[in-house]
């Protein structure tokens, strides 16, 4: 079994330990997460972070367990809290962490030692956290605060009156319904407990990281009570938060979660041993199962992915570029088309929501590219399905559709000019991937016509034209339309004399700025590029954006550039696209070093240490077992963002087998 384990008695400094993150998910939009030390620095960790219907989104019901083991005049505590000026408890017992398929906790002091273990279960809205009693005298004490906030993740909140103190009897547990609007919340243990009301709010917790990033970081949670459960040596007390009570046995739920849980990583080691080095085959497991935690069903049973934990939701354009790595790749092909086909169904005046709303009249179209990106991903899926029928069945007259209206112009001035380029934008939307906005604005401006926007059309051009063929309808398109296009390509964002792609076409003047956007005239299966200059491009970006941890937006020599991702969101803005680095780029910087191989497996070998040094560096820093949304630009490549992005973690799946591919 695929193992990361911190087994050293102290495990680093406290500053170390809550900068490392853990994640469990559930398959439905939720996920429980903290640091190592159980001690939330961000608003959005949480015990039961649950993906409602309504009111809709991620709301934070079980915040943390205030958990201690006592016996006599001994105490230890398995969770802690930053207060003004306190941490709580100041000298922590944690002795070991171990991480394989979830969370393990072991604390030791005095005469006690005790397990913790934190599961989230599949397909349901319930949390497990177990305590397994190595060590203690008789008479022992397991002492539960469960701290509740019933709020929006991206909220906090602060003592207020309308909080329902009320909690009702349920077996060995309690039930409370804080506010009218929110759902009820069961807490039950696995034996006899005893519950003891105590309503009280606890005042000014603090999340240190929300400071850095600009943000309120201080909150107020409610505590209903104290639920007390003797214990002896050899004890296993398993308690449980969920929306619905639970009438069986606690054990067997834990039992069939961790069995699933197995089958999984067993699944994962299994398609990590197609590969011939063991740092690679553990590598790829890793990633797979990293990779299963942003496939989910919504409350409404519609198929998506997470786009990133914790923050982001469904989006567009994440759901296409990660959808290969994380269904086709990944063993779960099905799972893909059926998002595809959902996607199809969600086109309107050929566009397709950049972000999906519960509710299907609320999804954002406001993108030039995710229409673009989903012939990609079809082109993928056929790759490694085969699965023509499912595009022609339901697929294919969203695809007409989408060039039917790009090529008559549709929505924020999206349309082609008569050499076949596609033009996008006015100034005051940021419609490519690029699309950070401060006061208003776009930070990288990008209207006019984005060299990949043109290379996505010119491949999305070229499939269509293929599948036109293979299902009998060969003249959709104007006659020579991908000569002309083509050219127009190359005249337009070619420049000779430094034998790279500028940016972005506007009103006469070319963007000469080294962005990656480039690399996709290289690595996307048409490219309307001349085969000599492909090596240039992939010269470029090696030269001036490639780091350890993926390809930076932009060249550090760019009076533009900044290294370093942090402060609050406006900066953070300003620099999310000007030398941040991306590690989803990398699987596209790899298929271009593929391209212009003159010899094949030293172009491997060369890709395969650095996806190998990237895992080896970040692995267990950050999100553990998770792959970062982005890093700094400048040495040391601190990670930032989200701790858990779907592209990043598809991008290298992808990468990873297409590296293994013999061919």
């Amino acid at each position: 079994m695929m193992q990361m384990k911190w087994d050293q008695e102290v495990p680093g400094s406290r500053e170390t330990a809550l900068e490392l993150e853990w994640l469990e998910t559930n398959g439905l939009g939720a996920y429980a997460s903290s640091t190592l030390l159980n001690c939330h620095t961000r608003k959005y960790h949480g015990l039961l972070v649950a993906s409602l219907d309504s009111p809709p989104g991620r709301h934070v019901l079980l915040s943390k367990v205030e958990d201690s083991l006592s016996a006599g005049t001994e105490e230890i505590f398995l969770s802690c809290h930053q207060y003004p000026g306190v941490f709580f408890p100041p000298e922590f017992p944690m002795k070991a962490y171990i991480w394989d398929d979830y969370p393990r906790f072991i604390y030791a002091g005095g005469d006690l030692q005790v397990r913790k273990s934190i599961l989230l279960v599949s397909g349901e809205n319930r949390v497990l956290i177990r305590y397994d009693v190595d060590s203690c005298p008789s008479k022992a004490v397991l002492r539960l605060r469960p701290f509740v906030a019933f709020r929006n993740h991206h909220a906090l909140t602060k003592e207020n009156p309308a909080l329902s103190v009320e909690t009702g009897a349920v077996k060995n547990g309690f039930s409370m319904k804080p506010y009218p609007d929110l759902p009820f919340l069961f807490f039950q243990s696995s034996i006899k407990s005893s519950f003891s009301p105590c309503p009280v709010w606890y005042r000014d917790f603090e999340y240190p990281v929300e400071e850095r990033r600009g943000y309120e970081w201080r909150e107020d949670l409610f505590c209903p009570g104290v639920m007390e459960i003797p214990v002896k040596t050899g004890s296993s007390v398993i308690v449980t938060a969920a929306l619905t009570p639970f009438e069986g046995q606690l054990k067997k739920i834990w039992s069939a979660e961790e069995e699933r849980r197995l089958r999984l990583v067993e699944t994962c080691d299994a398609q990590g041993k197609q590969l011939d080095r063991e740092e690679d085959r553990s590598n790829l497991s890793r990633l797979l199962f990293a990779g299963q935690q942003f496939v989910i069903r919504t409350p409404s049973g519609r198929p998506g992915i997470i786009a990133g934990y914790h923050w982001f939701q469904d989006w567009g354009r994440d759901r296409l570029i990660s959808l290969p790595g994380l269904t086709f790749c990944s063993g779960r092909s099905q799972e893909g088309i059926d998002i595809l086909n959902a996607m199809a169904s969600s086109e309107k005046d050929g566009l397709l929501p950049n972000f999906f709303a519960e509710s299907g009249d609320k999804h954002a179209y406001n993108t030039v590219d995710t229409a673009l990106w989903y012939f990609w991903a079809v082109q993928q899926m056929l790759k490694y399905t085969g699965e023509i029928d499912a595009i022609r069945d339901k697929m294919w007259p969203a695809m007409k559709r989408i060039i039917s209206n790009y090529m008559a112009g549709t929505s924020f001035n999206i349309g082609m000019d008569d050499r076949g380029l596609l033009s996008a934008g006015d100034g005051w939307h940021a419609l490519t991937w690029m699309d950070a906005i401060v006061q208003g604005r776009p930070v990288t401006p990008r209207n006019g016509m984005p060299v990949e926007i043109n290379a996505l059309w010119y491949n999305a051009l070229s499939f269509f034209a293929e599948l036109g063929e293979r299902f009998e309808e060969p003249h959709l398109l104007p006659e020579d339309l991908l000569n002309s296009l083509r050219q127009a390509f190359k005249e337009t964002f070619w420049i000779e004399e430094k034998g790279y792609l500028g940016d972005v076409y506007f009103e006469g003047v070319l963007d000469r700025t080294i962005r990656p956007n480039q690399i996709l005239a290289v690595s996307l299966p048409f490219s309307p590029l001349e085969p000599r200059q492909w090596k240039g491009i992939v010269a470029c970006v090696r030269t001036h954006l490639l780091t350890p941890v993926g390809i930076r937006t932009l060249a550090p020599e760019d009076w533009n550039y900044r290294g370093f991702y942090e402060g609050d969101q406006a900066t953070r803005d300003r620099a999310y696209h000007q030398g941040t680095v991306w590690p989803w780029l990398l699987a596209h910087y790899g298929e271009a070093c593929l391209r212009i191989a003159g010899n094949p497996v030293e172009t491997k070998r060369y890709l395969l240490n650095l996806v190998r040094d990237f895992m080896d560096r970040h692995v267990s820093e950050a999100g553990l077992g998770c792959i970062s949304e982005v890093f700094d630009g400048s040495p040391p490549y601190r990670p930032g963002g989200c701790i858990a992005q779907a592209w990043s973690t598809a991008g290298l799946i992808q990468l990873y087998l297409r590296l293994h591919e013999t061919t």
